[in-house]
């Protein structure tokens, strides 16, 4: 491998000579070797630092033009156009675990755009500390890329996915209007619901969560820009932080402002807790629909059976004809994976110490992972197993004509302690509860005609 020199305010550094990170980044990388390959820096993040520096950049050119002229201007917005895009990924190899503030990734931002500004200018014009990381810190860069990086994946990613998801069960709804089914409470048989009804208790959970992580958005449009080091601002040009808010509004097409306390922006992470709180929400309901979904499709034969979901693949190695619940499956786990992300955004988000928080790339990481993950499942349930539900109509029909609980319906003519009476007594005999009934005296066989209709109960 063929390598460059590069220096920065601590001496020499060997550089790949095809990379465009210079010295600091050279040095986080060989000096965190935890997690390479595996556990780098998200891309959500690289794309938000394209997205801030080119906004710091403009806003620069507007307020000191005599330092950041429009030739530099046009190099740094043409590399950050890139960065954007992803066609620089490779450029940015630092891991999670580096320091705690996201120095050496902001750093690698730097040196990135300013050795590609160099290279689209075809000299050497742009320096990564004086130009790239004008009027900022990494301390208030990486929290800005923080919150720029959660709007955008809570929603370009995860709302849509939720509401493809929802706009699925309004079709399995009205698909599903007249099928009266058994209820179940505690795992056990209760009074008859509709599977629509069912379906429908899905569907708004799903918009619940939704407003929710909605809500949970709008203090993450505060950016911390403009708060430099410990949230005074120095070294920013007055009206910095604004201009920068505008500019990221723009580029994004959404609505960001300038935090109003910057000692605040800089060492606390309570609205990231908050919104990931939302997102530990969904995870929370998508297990309950995932496992209500694979109880109603157990079986085929010794199971609840009540649905049929798609086939997918083979579910044993060693039981032939074996198909088993795998989009339920993995909707469980990867909810389970958001609910111990929690904790940790939780426990990072605590150790904001005087003037900034220390923790912000685990924070960052298991937030936009949670994000993540919890889309590409739904979307992949929703596709893979969802959309292909159908009601086992003659199955739901034997379920909720064999229940005990539709005693629950004579309870207005013979009184509790009487149903309770027959539904004891055909649970014993195993017999009906027409039968039970009458043999204990409580109605006639025409009489219980009259008041008995199971499928009126929903």
């Amino acid at each position: 491998m063929e390598y460059r020199i590069e220096h920065d305010s601590m001496g020499e550094m060997k550089v790949p000579a095809d990379r465009l990170w210079a010295a600091q980044t050279q040095r986080s990388h060989e000096n965190f070797e935890i997690g390479v390959g595996i556990e780098t820096m998200p891309a959500e993040i690289i794309h938000a630092f394209g997205v801030l520096k080119k906004a710091a950049a403009i806003t620069n050119n507007k307020l000191r033009p005599e330092k950041m002229t429009d030739e530099k201007l046009g190099a740094i917005c043409a590399a950050c156009d890139e960065v954007m895009a992803g066609k620089l990924n490779d450029h940015f190899p630092l891991v999670v675990w580096q320091t705690g503030s996201g120095t050496q990734s902001n750093m690698n931002s730097n040196e990135v755009i300013a050795n590609r500004g160099n290279q689209i200018l075809g000299k050497k014009l742009l320096h990564p500390n004086d130009d790239s990381n004008m009027s900022q810190s990494s301390n208030d860069t990486f929290p800005t890329a923080m919150h720029i990086a959660a709007v955008l994946s809570l929603e370009d990613k995860l709302i849509p996915a939720a509401e493809t998801l929802i706009a699925t069960f309004k079709r399995l709804e009205a698909e599903n209007e007249g099928i009266v089914k058994s209820g179940r409470t505690h795992l056990q048989d209760a009074t008859p619901i509709r599977f629509s009804q069912e379906i429908s208790g899905w569907r708004s959970s799903l918009e619940k969560d939704v407003e929710l992580i909605k809500r949970s958005i709008e203090p993450l449009r505060e950016l911390a820009l403009g708060g430099t080091a410990v949230g005074t601002g120095l070294n920013a040009p007055k009206g910095f932080d604004t201009g920068v808010a505008e500019e990221v509004s723009k580029i994004t097409g959404k609505q960001f402002i300038t935090a109003a306390n910057k000692f605040h922006a800089l060492t606390s992470k309570d609205e990231l807790v908050f919104a990931h709180g939302a997102i530990k929400a969904l995870a929370c309901d998508m297990m309950k629909i995932a496992n209500d979904i694979r109880w109603l499709a157990s079986g085929p034969r010794d199971g609840l059976g009540e649905i049929f979901i798609p086939e997918n693949e083979p579910g044993s190695s060693i039981m032939p004809g074996k198909v088993n619940p795998t989009q339920c499956e993995a909707v469980t786990m990867v909810a389970v994976q958001v609910m111990g992300n929690d904790v940790t955004v939780g426990m990072a988000a605590s150790q904001g110490n005087f003037e900034l928080n220390v923790f912000m790339p685990v924070c960052i990481y298991n937030f936009l992972q949670s994000a993540r993950l919890l889309a590409e499942a739904i979307v992949s349930f929703n596709k893979n197993c969802a959309v292909g539900i159908k009601a086992n109509k003659e199955k739901m029909h034997h379920n909720l004509h064999n229940s005990l609980m539709l005693v629950t319906a004579l309870n207005p003519y013979i009184g509790y302690e009487n149903a309770a009476k027959t539904a004891k007594k055909a649970y014993k005999d195993n017999i009906s509860l027409k039968e039970a009934c009458i043999e204990l005296g409580f109605l006639t066989a025409e009489k219980f005609d009259e008041v008995f209709h199971p499928e009126e109960m929903a």
